[in-house]
């Protein structure tokens, strides 16, 4: 399983330290994407590859002081910029393979997953495996502070329909692994997709 691994290590950990610095005016973006998730007073919420845990305080200001905010990443360079920026004070950091979750069935309300979907080593059983920590009736959000265009422009790649974030692709991957997808935003300034834990 090491191995699965190697591409998301090799991508992030020389790249932990500058993060924060290289997207500074992403807030307001998680702010309003986080808004969307319906989250109460008292809720538990997980963010799915929390990286530098810039999404904890929004979580944490939206379940309030008796809420659970959890931030799970697979690269300990991420998690200890999260730990230095004061991240840890918003939520437990925790690190975790997003397909082997230390957690019991049903035991969250709500999943935030910022940049996740495209670093899944296995997007089905990867999905899957947040349905199972999730109750039903419970919401997975996957966002990215820009859209698909603009993303694969950055990149210097072109856009194409067998991309795992466009519309039918995304919507076939999270019925087969337990979610509905009630409503996707793919814009040049946000790309968010809401799904819903079926029963």
């Amino acid at each position: 399983m090491a191995d699965d691994h190697s591409p998301v290590l090799d991508f992030f950990t020389p790249r932990a330290a500058g993060w924060d610095r290289r997207f500074p005016d992403d807030g307001p973006a998680y702010g309003a994407a986080i808004g969307l998730l319906g989250l109460r007073p008292g809720d538990a919420v997980l963010d799915a590859g929390c990286g530098t845990g810039r999404a904890l305080p929004v979580l944490r200001a939206a379940v309030g002081p008796r809420g659970t905010v959890l931030g799970v990443d697979l690269t300990p360079a991420m998690l200890e910029e999260a730990a230095r920026a004061g991240r840890g004070a918003n939520g437990m950091l925790l690190r975790a393979d997003v397909a082997r979750l230390p957690l019991r069935d049903g035991a969250l309300d709500a999943v935030f997953g910022a940049g996740l979907i495209s670093h899944l080593a296995h997007p089905e059983a990867d999905t899957a495996e947040l349905a199972r920590v999730v109750r039903p009736g419970g919401v997975l959000a996957l966002f990215h502070p820009i859209g698909r265009a603009a993303l694969a422009a950055r990149h210097g790649r072109t856009l194409t329909d067998d991309d795992l974030r466009a519309e039918p692709r995304l919507r076939a991957l999270l019925a087969g692994s337990g979610w509905r997808l009630d409503s996707y935003t793919d814009e040049d300034d946000r790309f968010l997709a809401l799904a819903v834990r079926r029963p």
